[in-house]
């Protein structure tokens, strides 16, 4: 097994946070995504999408999902789970998991790939050269407000996005939180169940992964 990733983006820090919590460590060769490590032959060989992170499974079976890499490695290492152990649980961490990362992970993402000059003609991940629209910068952003309040009053009353412990929801909610400073936006002073949750859940050893 081994992993090919770029640990300081924030889609492949979640799975170095989830590998982190369950103390999962393999063969790893970095990609260097500022400059262009995703689009060397050798790679985009294994990932025609040019993304990160990449798991190769022993019989050469290639994963380029997140989801679905951390799918495959809590099979392998059930304890501690983190991606629920009832069929209800199962399903709520999915359902938060799924909405963090669709309305507030790429309500960032729309922002900083249509703003960053770093990011001209690559405003979506992969091998297509997409021109930057300067109007989903201003879509993302008032996409990120939404998901700021979503996840305040979820937030309520809660220790964790989901149940009694750390999951997956929490982690992406963290890297999306992580993220947004990438485009200097910081939780609302408001959002007074996010700041208190978030001083907690960064403060595990494993939040310092990627």
């Amino acid at each position: 097994m081994k992993l090919y990733s770029y640990p300081a983006a924030p889609n492949p820090r979640r799975l170095h946070i989830f590998m982190a919590e369950k103390g999962i460590e393999m063969p790893f060769e970095p990609i260097d995504l500022m400059n262009g490590g995703q689009f060397a032959p050798a790679f985009v060989a294994l990932n025609p999408m040019s993304t990160v992170p990449v798991l190769v499974a022993d019989d050469g079976t290639v994963l380029t999902q997140v989801v679905a890499i951390c799918d495959y490695l809590e099979a392998l290492h059930p304890e501690r789970p983190l991606l629920g152990s009832s069929a209800l649980e199962k399903g709520e961490i999915r359902e938060w998991s799924t909405r963090i990362f669709n309305e507030g992970l790429m309500a960032v993402a729309e922002a900083f790939r249509n703003s960053n000059p770093n990011f001209a003609n690559r405003s979506v991940p992969g091998p297509l050269a997409l021109a930057q629209e300067p109007v989903l910068v201003e879509r993302g952003l008032k996409r990120l407000e939404l998901f700021w309040s979503t996840l305040d009053a979820r937030l309520a009353g809660r220790d964790f996005v989901v149940g009694n412990s750390y999951t997956m929801a929490d982690i992406d909610a963290l890297c999306t939180c992580d993220f947004a400073r990438w485009i200097r936006k910081s939780i609302p002073a408001e959002c007074t169940n996010i700041l208190r949750w978030y001083a907690a859940v960064s403060a595990r050893p494993s939040a310092k992964a990627g």
